[in-house]
Order: structure tokens, then C-alpha cells, then sequence
């Protein structure tokens, strides 16, 4: 279990001006995550990783010569945002445009490809990869879908050595793509995580027993069987390896592999040499030749025991991208020679939001908005340790502590705007990127898209109406669809979102005042939310585990029922308050502010 923390809300943030602080020589602080420190030639590609904290060293240790130019780092176990993401791309390239790399999951997908469209957008060419190493996590027909593991380096390492070299954003793109295509992983854990603060570990593994299969986040294992000797272990990880070549390696024997044996956080490294011992000897069995083999921890999953195996199946040119020079904070490989290191005033700074000018109407709005947002941290806060226990059931249990950043987060950046004379959309949409920001992960793109959405509905010049919520609400839920893949039926948010818009906007039609129409749709809501415990999930990482989920609700759609359920108080009370100039209005009328 983690032992030495602060405010467990804190952790992540200062666990990365702690580890800057250690290594000034290498890496630098920026808004997002770090940089390196050192002088990266003009017109090189730069490579931009990233992922959620508590896998050190991914992704902040792997920054400096040879590897990353930056690292977007996330919460806990959570995605950066694609804010996070945008600001480090746009401090760590040179002119030569920018690799987005990362581990194929939900979160990070959402927010990497929503912050390389607005590199895009800035003049910035960008292009992404996804790491999708994980032979467990998905069938070879539909490998798309894997998620990205301890073979991340071999993906990172390959991209920043060819940018290195002088290739141009496609060649590198295409180096990057090449690498992911020729690794594979495989990996057991024998025992969970804990985040800090927390009493009880993501998951469990009964004593003796070993869980085949997990995931970097504390997910759960597709299987299960006893705790077998070192040897056993190393003919499980390279026997299922083994299994599937890659396509362009005919047969294992001949090929030339790096080999990365990979401790996830609290296997010692005695243990992982007994087990490479094995390893090495069966891969030597098989006729595949080993190169610059890997023990160590690359890619940890904070405390939990375990261990994985990566095959890099090299070709000349990989071979010479994985034999390269690197010298970062976490990893060293042959000599690189020494770099200027860059002037600190060289580092693009951000700056703060301008706040628009917004009418007496609007602000009387901004009021209910931070009020209504006050209510959804205080049922958030009340149950943030629930919706982490459902969240664990067949996901990584993080989504209590998730929505609990993303949601003080929101209102701390609401209640500055309001206090600074902001008008509703303006407080919303601050709103929205703090939460994105600040909380990470799937759920921290989405709710951010929410808030920004309803927000350009109500606008900063007028007193909104119903029929204004009522859209914004519903271009909430277009977004997020579209955003996020989801449909009604998969298990997740969307299964109370959905229900919840189209009660409230049929309601608005109907003729429904505010609080009666958004009354009617939070029942709706909770109702909807309950029955998710029916459903199988089919999106994120619980899909894996879909079978554990049953008769549990989904957490995104239980903890959507309790804010909008939490927000109705909020609403009656507004509607009876005494508007700017002093009449008295309510939501019978169409003022959101009354």
C-alpha cells in the first residue's frame, strides 16, 4: 500500500515537482507535464508521450535524449487532458511537427486526438500512434482494440530514434507504426494496487493464485490459476508470445527480438533475473537470437505485484532505433553526447483566461450555475468512496476519485470566474476545462464537454431560458456520443444521459417550467442509471471484464443520476430570487436565473 502522501487529491502533482526537482539536468516543468531541458535541434519532430501517473517511470522518466521531447501526465491511473496534452506538445516541438504516442486506452485516445486537431488547428502538424501491445486484451482479429502496455517503449524508442536521425513526421509516424505492429506483451499480477489514501487495494487475487492477463491500471485478469515456480511463469509469458508472430515474421526461429522483462511494481529485480534466466534460455531454445534485453521496471502499475514479458521483433532498421543512444531521468542506453541546456524564458508560458463582458441577465445565471456546481462536488464528495467500489468491480476503481478532481477542480475555476464578473457560458466553460484538466481520464473529457456545452447555449449576453438548457443539454449529448463512441445499451454514462436529455427536452416542449422538467428528467435519469446493472459493458476498460459487471450499475451513469438529481434543489430555490433589477421571476417564466 502507498505510504507516504499528502492530500491523496494532491499526489500526482507533487510527485512531478518532486521527480522535476531530482532531475533539472533532463526535464522541465511545464503546464501539462515535463519537457526536456536540453537544446533539440530546429526543424526535429518532436515526440510527445503520455498517460496517467503511477507507472513510473512512463512516462516522465523516459523524457531526454534519445526518447521523449515531452510527457503529458495525468492523475492517477487517468489520461492527461488534451489541454495538458496540447500545452506540452506546443513547449517541447522545434518546427518539424509533433508525434502524439500513447496507450491505446478510452481516455487517452479522446484526449490526445482532441489536442492533436487543435495542433492541427494551431499550424502545428501532428499525428498520433497508439500502442496496442497487449496480446490479452483483445483477440489478433480485432488487435486494434488492445490496449498498450510494457511495449510502449519499444514504440517510443523506436519513433524518438528515427526523429533523432533526422526523419520527417511521416517517416517517423510510419518507424512509429512499424514498431507497434512488430511488439507484443503478456503479463500476470499476484497481487493489486493501492492508490494512496485508499484502504483496500483496485483488485485481489486470492493467496496463492495468480491473475493472467491484467491490465496497467489495476484491472482484473482474464484468468486465474496457482502461482507457478519462476520457470513455469517464464513458459507461460513466452509461450503465449511465441504464439502469435507478427505479420512479416515467418517463424520465430532466425529472428532477432529485444526483450523486455518487466516489473510492475513490486517483483524485485532478484526476482525478475531468476525469471529472465528462463526466459532467455527457452527464447535461445526457439532459435530466436536476443538483443539488448530489457530487466527492469519500464512500465510499473504503482504497487501492484507483477510481471510482464515484451517481444520486439526487429528488423534492420528497428534494430538499429532499439540499440540507439538514450539518456533520460529513468532510462540509459549507450553515449549521447551532451546537450545545451535551454534557458528557461525559452519555455512557452501560458497565460491566463480573459474574461468576456457579460450582462447583469447573464451573471444572475453565472450565480445559479457555481450554486448548482457547489451541489454536484457535495454529492460527489459523499460518494466518492462508492462509486470507486463500483467502478473496481470490472473497471480500475478510480472513477470516485476521478469525478472528485474534476468536480472541485470545475468549481474552484467557477467561483474565480464569477467572483471576476463572468456571464454563464464563460463560467461554464472555465468550468469545463478545469474539470477536463484537472480530473483526466474518459470521464474528465466528457463532463468537460458537458459543462462547455451547455455553456455555449446559455451565453454571456442574456437571461437563458428553459428552451436554452434544454439545448444546451442535448448538444451535450451529441458531443458526447460522437466524442466518445458511446450508444445507449453499452453500460455506459450515455445510458442515463440519454434518457435524462429526452425526458427534459419533451418536458421544456410541453410547456414544463425549469424545475419540472428537470425534476422529471433526474427521475428518469436514476431510473435509467439502475437499470445499467442489467447490461454488459462494451466500451472502455471494463469491456474486458464484461461478465464481472453484471448486477452492478455503471458508475458513470449512477453518479450522472446523483448530480442531476443533486442540482434540483438548486433550481427550486432559484426560482423563487429576486432577478438584477429587481423584479421578482420564476422558472415558470424562462429565466435559468430565476
Amino acid at each position: 500500500m502507498t505510504r507516504l502522501f499528502n492530500d491523496p487529491a494532491d499526489f500526482a502533482d507533487e510527485m512531478i515537482d518532486g521527480f522535476v526537482a531530482a532531475n533539472r539536468n533532463q526535464v522541465r516543468r511545464v503546464t501539462g507535464g515535463v519537457v526536456r531541458s536540453t537544446r533539440t535541434p530546429e526543424g526535429t519532430v518532436a515526440l510527445v508521450i503520455g498517460g496517467g501517473s503511477g507507472h513510473y517511470p512512463a512516462f516522465g522518466g523516459i523524457v531526454g535524449q534519445g526518447l521523449a521531447h515531452g510527457a503529458a501526465m495525468g492523475n492517477l491511473f487517468a489520461s492527461p487532458s488534451a489541454h495538458q496534452v496540447e500545452s506540452v506538445a506546443k513547449a517541447a516541438q522545434r518546427g518539424g511537427g509533433v508525434l502524439l504516442s500513447y496507450g491505446n486506452y478510452a481516455g487517452d485516445v479522446l484526449h490526445f486526438t482532441q489536442a492533436q486537431d487543435a495542433l492541427n488547428a494551431a499550424g502545428i502538424p501532428t499525428r498520433s500512434v497508439a500502442v496496442t501491445d497487449d496480446i490479452s486484451s483483445a483477440p489478433l482479429a480485432e488487435k486494434h482494440k488492445r490496449r498498450g502496455i510494457a511495449g510502449d517503449l519499444t514504440v517510443f524508442k523506436s519513433a524518438a530514434a528515427a526523429a533523432e536521425a533526422g526523419y520527417d513526421l511521416d517517416e517517423v509516424v510510419r518507424v512509429a507504426t512499424h514498431a507497434n505492429e512488430r511488439t507484443r506483451s503478456f503479463g500476470v499480477a499476484f497481487s493489486g494496487c493501492t492508490l494512496p489514501g485508499a484502504t483496500e487495494p483496485l483488485f485481489t487475487v486470492p493467496e496463492g493464485r495468480m491473475a493472467v492477463g491484467m491490465g496497467i491500471h489495476g484491472e482484473p485478469g482474464i484468468d486465474e490459476t496457482d502461482v507457478p515456480t519462476a520457470d513455469e511463469l517464464a513458459t507461460l509469458l513466452v509461450s503465449s508470445l511465441l504464439a502469435e508472430l507478427p505479420e512479416g515474421v515467418s517463424e520465430a526461429t532466425g529472428a532477432r527480438v529485444g526483450v523486455i522483462l518487466n516489473g510492475l511494481g513490486s517483483v524485485k529485480y532478484e526476482e525478475l533475473f531468476v525469471v529472465y534466466r528462463a526466459v532467455a534460455a527457452q527464447l535461445e531454445a526457439a532459435g530466436v537470437e536476443i538483443v539488448d534485453p530489457e530487466v527492469g521496471e519500464l512500465v510499473t502499475s504503482f504497487d501492484m505485484a507483477g510481471v510482464s514479458l515484451t517481444l520486439f521483433w526487429l528488423d534492420e532498421e528497428l534494430e538499429g532505433f532499439w540499440a540507439a543512444g538514450a539518456d533520460t531521468p529513468a532510462y540509459r542506453k549507450g553515449v549521447v553526447a551532451a546537450a545545451e541546456q535551454l534557458d528557461p524564458s525559452e519555455l512557452v508560458a501560458e497565460t491566463a483566461a480573459e474574461i468576456p463582458e457579460s450582462t447583469d441577465e447573464s451573471r444572475a445565471a453565472a450565480a445559479v450555475v457555481v450554486e448548482a456546481l457547489d451541489a454536484l462536488v457535495q454529492v460527489i464528495d459523499m460518494n466518492v468512496e462508492e462509486l470507486g467500489r463500483i467502478d473496481a468491480v470490472a473497471g480500475d476503481g478510480d472513477h470516485g476519485i476521478g469525478m472528485q478532481r474534476g468536480a472541485r477542480a470545475a468549481v474552484t475555476a467557477a467561483h474565480a470566474a464569477a467572483d471576476a464578473g463572468a456571464g454563464a457560458h464563460t463560467v461554464l466553460h472555465l468550468a469545463g476545462d478545469a474539470w477536463a484538466d484537472r480530473a483526466g481520464g474518459t470521464s474528465g473529457a466528457l463532463w468537460g464537454l458537458a459543462l462547455r456545452s451547455v455553456g455555449t447555449a446559455l451565453g454571456d449576453e442574456a437571461a437563458p431560458g428553459r428552451s436554452d438548457v434544454a439545448t444546451g443539454v442535448q448538444a451535450a449529448v451529441d458531443g458526447i456520443m460522437s466524442f466518445g463512441k458511446a450508444e445507449v445499451g453499452q453500460k455506459t454514462m450515455v445510458d442515463a444521459l440519454v434518457p435524462f436529455t429526452t425526458t427534459l427536452r419533451a418536458a421544456v416542449a410541453d410547456g414544463s417550467d425549469l424545475v419540472a422538467a428537470w425534476t422529471t428528467a433526474a427521475t428518469a435519469a436514476s431510473t435509467a442509471a439502475a437499470e445499467t446493472a442489467d447490461l454488459l459493458p462494451k466500451m472502455g476498460r471494463a469491456r474486458p471484464h464484461a461478465e464481472k459487471s453484471l448486477g452492478t450499475v455503471d458508475a458513470g451513469a449512477y453518479s450522472f443520476g446523483l448530480i442531476v438529481t443533486a442540482i434540483v434543489p438548486v433550481l427550486e430555490r432559484a426560482a423563487g430570487t429576486t432577478a438584477p433589477d429587481g423584479s421578482t421571476s420564476t422558472t415558470t417564466n424562462e429565466g435559468v436565473h430565476a
